[in-house]
């Protein structure tokens, strides 16, 4: 017989609908896998959601991580027309009367003198020769002239290349000689100005020429026509015309007064830059410093509302609504109990080697509520923001309090383990020094070629400077040697300098500005040596610092300490000369520090959060895997199923047709018929 097109078609049973029917029941195990997956990936998206709650707080909490954050001060004076200030990490809370009764001005002259007509045109030749820049003090009188050493003399060649108002204009510029030169056309003709770029009366300009063989130097032909001396008389030497006075600021500070040579001052006051803006004679202006609270308020602010928003996360995903009787997804999750402990365990603790006058998060104002949830108390805080004797920083950020204020926390490691250490110092750091064997002349003449090199061994490491030529009274030099050796590009590098100074019997001494066994200085040779420093110099290398923290040897590099035992890794920077005991440090891993590694390890790859979901992705990919067989099954059996009532269809529809012939042929049998 012939197959049939259709399932059912034969036999009229409705197959497709049969078989449905029977996969449906077959398919119950794949859809108790899709309920079972559905159930994973919720649990995913809970994590997730504790994820990003827990990433708000990390947020948070790192801004109460750095002790910097807390070692914030403003200064405001209640003048603001007289000055402004700035405050470091170092400035302490304090009131300053300022009264400021000069201000700093740079050094102005200029050529022509106003007197007479300005130059006709800037490409007017003006002279050949060399014009010497030199900075220093000039008494009332302008009778004499003392050399600035920390600022050395730089001389500058004009030729026939740039010898017109605009080259030297522009050489003087070019030559970086702490001069600017501009030119002004004042209606009468162009005239050259000379400034200083750095104020104070130490400041002022001294301009010598030279102009060659044949030339005078001082009259008012040539190059001459710049030369600037006070101390000559006009047309002498004092060609140029003064327009501005040189002078340095002058204020009082509680009635102290204080000279300095620029307005902006920033070693008047420990941690505070003065920047002078108007004089105030006869009427002192207050200037407060205070803690700035602001921003610590707000970040304590932000964690406890992070750290709340955290709390009603946890207990959405872990908690049970008994009205709806239905439990979060995450309700008995360990995972999510363990991050629950460990929060609360850790903003909860004590901290006892705070040494910042707090010790817990309740000393602040932060208590916890019975739905684990925190609550601040605004006008505690304040209170302790205002307190100068507390140190929230030491509450919240890794840090080390010490009792002496020569000695300041400079770092920590992983290993060091909190407590209070007693400091002791048996020797305290020094600097390298060199010293010449004899005393300088009242005059030195450095001539090129002949004793202008000095080589000298800094801080390990070895360079020749050259000296600029001429006649150096002995704080001229001074100041000629110290720029030279601390612009040599060597030691720029490697950021060593050297301090240059005369002892009480008028002998060079060169200091290193570093401390420690790798300071030193040695002068190893150079032409200039022995009319500087005599037949030989002395060194002495520096040494480190060395002592105890918490009665355990430390080891010393400069001024740096590092502890070892429990305090390995403890770094104190120690100032001062004392030695001996040196006070406390209390350090302590602050609260806001441990929740930042917690949330760390927490949000890691290897973390709780990490395998929890790594598992759930296992359990998807298996489920995946197991969809894909039962699959496989499924269509095997609705094979079958339909192999099955294809067969039963033939059979069915042959019967029937079985049925219809004997039908057919039991009604043509005779005596079947009706009779008439």
């Amino acid at each position: 017989m012939a197959g049939l097109s259709s399932p059912g078609i034969g036999s009229g049973l409705d197959i497709n609908g049969l078989i449905t029917k029977l996969m449906d029941v077959e398919k119950l195990p794949l859809k108790k896998l899709d309920t079972k997956e559905a159930n994973h990936q919720a649990k995913l998206t809970a994590y997730g959601t504790l994820k990003g709650a827990l990433s708000s707080l990390q947020t948070a909490v790192r801004g109460l991580a750095t002790p910097t954050k807390f070692n914030t001060t403003k200064a405001t004076a209640a003048d603001a027309a007289v000055l402004s200030a700035t405050t470091t990490s170092i400035a302490k809370p304090g009131s300053y009367g300022v009264e400021v009764t000069q201000l700093a001005e740079s050094h102005k002259i200029s050529a022509p003198p106003s007197a007479g007509a300005g130059f006709a045109d800037p490409a007017t030749a003006i002279g050949t020769g060399t014009l010497t820049m030199e900075f220093g003090t000039y008494d009332s009188g302008g009778n004499t002239f003392t050399l600035n050493a920390n600022k050395a003399a730089k001389t500058i060649t004009i030729d026939s290349t740039n010898n017109s108002l605009s080259g030297i204009r522009d050489a003087v510029n070019a030559a970086n000689a702490g001069v600017a030169a501009s030119i002004i056309n004042d209606g009468s003709g162009y005239r050259l100005v000379l400034s200083s770029t750095t104020s104070g009366a130490e400041n002022s300009l001294r301009i010598t020429v030279n102009e060659g063989t044949g030339g005078t130097n001082t009259d008012t032909a040539g190059l001459s026509q710049l030369a600037y001396n006070p101390t000559a008389a006009a047309g002498s030497g004092k060609n140029m015309e003064q327009t501005v006075a040189a002078k340095s600021a002058i204020l009082k500070i509680d009635g102290i007064t204080i000279t300095k040579p620029t307005n902006n001052i920033g070693d008047a006051i420990s941690g505070l830059t003065l920047n002078l803006l108007k004089t105030n004679a006869g009427s002192p202006t207050q200037l407060t410093v205070a803690r700035e609270t602001t921003g610590v308020k707000t970040a304590v602010e932000d964690f406890v509302k992070s750290y709340n928003e955290l709390a009603a996360t946890m207990k959405d995903l872990g908690g049970y609504n008994f009205e709806t009787q239905k439990g979060g997804l995450l309700l008995g999750d360990t995972a999510l109990r363990s991050v629950q402990a460990q929060m609360r365990a850790i903003v909860s603790q004590q901290l006892p080697y705070a040494d910042g006058g707090l010790s817990s998060t309740s000393d602040l104002g932060i208590s916890f509520q019975k739905d684990g949830t925190l609550l601040l108390n605004s006008s505690k805080l304040d209170a302790v923001l205002a307190d100068s004797t507390k140190n929230v920083g030491s509450l919240f950020a890794t840090l080390g309090v010490t009792s002496d204020s020569l000695v300041s926390y400079a770092g920590s490691s992983a290993s060091t383990r909190a407590g209070r250490y007693g400091i002791n110092l048996t020797q305290a750091a020094t600097r390298g020094t060199a010293t010449g064997a004899s005393a300088l002349g009242a005059t030195t003449v450095i001539t090129a070629g002949v004793n202008d090199t000095l080589t000298l061994k800094l801080d390990g490491t070895t360079t020749t400077i050259t000296l600029t030529p001429g006649s150096y009274s002995t704080s001229g030099l001074v100041a000629e040697l110290q720029t030279r050796i601390n612009s040599d590009s060597t030691y720029l590098g490697q950021g060593s300098k050297v301090t240059v100074a005369l002892d009480g019997s008028s002998r060079l001494v060169l200091n290193s500005s570093r401390y420690g066994s790798t300071s030193n200085v040695e002068v190893t040779g150079g032409t200039a040596t022995s009319g500087l420093f005599g037949a030989s110099t002395s060194s002495v290398t520096g040494v480190d610092v060395a002592g105890e923290i918490g009665g355990v040897a430390a080891s010393g590099a400069g001024q740096l300490l590092t502890g070892s035992g429990d305090a390995s890794g403890l770094q104190l920077l120690i100032d001062g000369s004392g030695t001996g005991a040196r006070g406390t440090v209390g350090f302590s891993f602050g609260i806001a520090y441990q929740l930042d590694k917690a949330l760390d390890q927490m949000l890691g790859s290897t973390g709780s959060i990490a395998t929890r979901t790594g598992g759930i992705d296992s359990s998807i990919k298996d489920i995946a895997d197991q969809r894909s067989t039962l699959n496989l099954r499924l269509e095997s059996i609705e094979k079958r199923y339909r192999a099955q009532f294809n067969a039963l269809d033939g059979l069915i529809a042959s019967m029937q047709q079985t049925s219809s012939y004997l039908t057919q042929q039991l009604a043509n049998l005779p005596g079947t018929s009706s009779s008439n």
